[in-house]
């Protein structure tokens, strides 16, 4: 089944420490793909606490929750604001502790 990164990105946005993010899927051995989210975040938040946030938004289907979260001091976008997710993929990003 597909999965479209603008549902996961609105069900994380809404958590209060989130101030950006961009979901994009990574290459996984057992399925394909898997989803990875990139955060901009408030100091203290944790990849736990956004886990346990797509749980309990009812939102999310277990297979589109992400299962791995990569705090980055920004996402990178284009000069209309448009998420610029080959970058994200490639590796062109600063990772940082929220």
């Amino acid at each position: 089944e597909n999965i479209h990164p603008v549902e996961i990105e609105d069900v994380l946005a809404r958590h209060d420490a989130v101030q950006d993010v961009a979901v994009i899927g990574e290459p996984d051995e057992k399925w394909g793909e898997r989803v990875v989210a990139f955060v901009v975040a408030a100091p203290g938040l944790t990849a736990q606490t956004l886990d346990q946030h797509c749980r309990a938004s009812g939102d999310l289907a277990n297979f589109k929750r992400p299962r791995r979260f990569v705090f980055v001091a920004e996402i990178p976008k284009t000069a209309s604001g448009k998420i610029l997710r080959r970058l994200l993929r490639d590796g062109r990003y600063t990772e940082v502790r929220p």
